[in-house]
């Protein structure tokens, strides 16, 4: 799955800095803004069928690469 999420990040990011920066918060650096985590979560959706609604997570939850993973886990836990 991590793999799949830093694949995703790239694409929508436009760079593989998320790859090499797991902290790398993505909207403070530019690299995500509220269209682009609308296009995360369908991209999430689409190919790990997880689906999470805009509403149930906050941006501090999903603000770096290693925390979109640490909650996807969480989720597909559930």
């Amino acid at each position: 799955m991590e793999e799949t999420v830093l694949e995703i990040l790239e694409e929508i990011c436009g760079t593989d800095e998320v790859r090499n920066d797991l902290d790398l918060d993505l909207f403070e650096n530019g690299l995500l803004d509220s269209l682009g985590f609308i296009e995360l979560l369908l991209s999430i959706q689409n190919k790990l069928k997880i689906s999470i609604q805009p509403t149930e997570v906050t941006r501090e939850q999903v603000s770096t690469p290693k925390k979109i993973i640490e909650y996807l886990n969480s989720k597909k836990g559930e």
